[in-house]
């Protein structure tokens, strides 16, 4: 077992960033992440102002006083299962690392890998652009992107990875080394999907698309009664609704919220959530049917809004300090079997901070191809993120029990699952979020940078 190490194990005069270690008044606070259901002690958590820090760090970590000790990775620390800390080992947190350059007139953005999704948005919406990544504002865009990044906008630009055009990358023997389509391009169609396994990566160049500032943009609410037959709708109406909208059907208990009428709260509650980056006219068009299907629907708000607005709707759901379990996979179509299944176990959800998620997929991630990038799933038409979710360790287990029963229910029709939904689940559950070929070719690329596998804390693919 690796020893711990001293005090003065890391000479600050070559590092910029804080060291945080047992002891320390920052401790307690700076070890922990996003899922409060994670807690872990590291041993020392190193705060990166730049590469050159993040050099320090990794080289401390293989070949220093640090060498043997876990190495865990942290950006906005959302890694469901909490790989952004360890016990005993180094965190090397990149979130001082705020830079972000937009690029107009080029449609660029070169951004640090501490950058938050809404700190992203608020640089790139002051000129009407924007990358497609995540729907919460406090999500770390490293981690989110190194996975592939679903999104509102996926449907109509594809995922956060499709528009990549390049990374800086320290490696685990402390080398610093870019990936583009011309530098390293092995390299580089690993990190678009294939997670924080074949280093750290400091910066991320990206191609910017014309987004707003104004979306049609909201929720269009029923109760979950009317579930089954609202999914039934919704199966055929997205069939042949332009790339411009991108939907996500949610299952909960209606939130204790200002715009929630106080009479449905807490209530158990269906809603399709919509973006729409098009023309908001267009969009209006678009969703009417929705609007118009069925029985009215109990709160609608579907609006005109800033993208940033809508970006950070979920925010209020997602909190840092709840705990947090999830389960997904992928699904090819909402048949009749699946969606029976969805409504059956949403209305026994309990606690009222449980929220989960079905995205539709395709337009440009399926047109993308499904060997251009590390990402796994193009052809899938809906992920679902099942996710428990309490304030605190009360009801938690009983909250979990229900996702796992979810989960298993829709077993049978599984169709792949993105990796960055995953849990702790095992070897087998990552190779699924790839496919055989591309887990063995990330397996050979894994060999080559980095074959001891110091980069381990995450959704591991060993070396070959």
């Amino acid at each position: 077992m690796p020893m711990p190490m001293a005090r003065a194990a890391l000479d600050p005069s070559p590092f910029r960033g804080p060291l945080v270690r047992p002891g320390d008044e920052a401790y307690e606070t700076s070890r922990r992440v996003w899922n409060a259901s994670i807690s872990r002690r590291p041993e020392l958590i190193a705060y990166c102002t730049g590469a050159a820090d993040v050099i320090a760090a990794v080289r401390l970590a293989t070949t220093g006083a640090g060498a043997g000790l876990p190495l865990a990775v942290r950006s906005g620390g959302h890694s469901f299962p909490g790989h952004s800390v360890c016990d005993g080992g180094i965190v090397i947190d990149l979130s001082l690392m705020k830079g972000v350059r937009v690029d107009p007139e080029a449609r660029t953005v070169r951004a640090q890998a501490g950058v938050l999704l809404g700190e992203l948005d608020h640089e790139t919406q002051a000129f009407g652009l924007a990358v497609p990544a995540g729907i919460v504002t406090h999500t770390g865009l490293a981690g989110l992107t190194l996975g592939g990044g679903i999104g509102w906008l996926m449907r109509k630009y594809g995922l956060t990875v499709d528009q990549l055009l390049a990374v800086d990358l320290v490696t685990a023997d402390g080398s610093l080394v870019r990936a583009s389509e011309d530098e390293n391009p092995g390299l580089f169609w690993g990190v678009r999907g294939g997670g924080g396994n074949f280093g750290i990566v400091t910066e991320f160049e990206f191609r910017l698309n014309p987004v707003g500032p104004v979306v049609l943009a909201g929720p269009i609410m029923w109760r979950v009664a009317d579930s089954a037959r609202l999914l039934r709708f919704y199966r055929d109406w997205i069939t042949d609704v332009p790339d411009e909208l991108t939907t996500a059907v949610v299952h909960r208990r209606a939130p204790a919220l200002p715009y929630v009428p106080a009479a449905l709260q807490g209530e158990h509650v269906v809603m399709v959530v919509c973006c729409h980056c098009g023309p908001v006219e267009e969009g209006e068009r678009v969703v009417r049917p929705l609007r118009e299907w069925g029985p009215p629907p109990v709160l609608d708000l579907c609006a005109p809004k800033p993208f940033t607005a809508h970006q950070a709707m979920f925010d209020p759901s997602f909190p840092p300090g709840r705990w947090y379990y999830f389960r997904s996979l992928d699904v090819e179509r909402l048949s009749d079997e699946v969606i029976d299944t969805t409504a059956e176990h949403a209305a026994r959800i309990v606690s009222p901070y449980t929220a989960f998620p079905i995205f539709q997929l395709g337009g440009a991630i399926a047109r993308a191809g499904e060997d251009g990038t590390a990402f796994g799933g193009r052809s899938s038409g809906h992920t679902f993120n099942i996710n428990a979710t309490c304030l605190d360790a009360e009801g938690f287990e009983q909250e979990r029990a229900w996702a796992r029963g979810l989960w298993s229910a829709l077993a049978p029709h599984q169709a792949g699952v993105y990796a960055n939904f995953l849990m702790e689940e095992g070897a087998e559950r990552v190779e699924q979020a790839y496919g055989t070929a591309k887990y063995a070719r990330l397996r050979e690329l894994k060999a080559r940078w980095d074959p001891d596998n110091v980069f381990r804390l995450n959704q591991n693919v060993p070396p070959a």
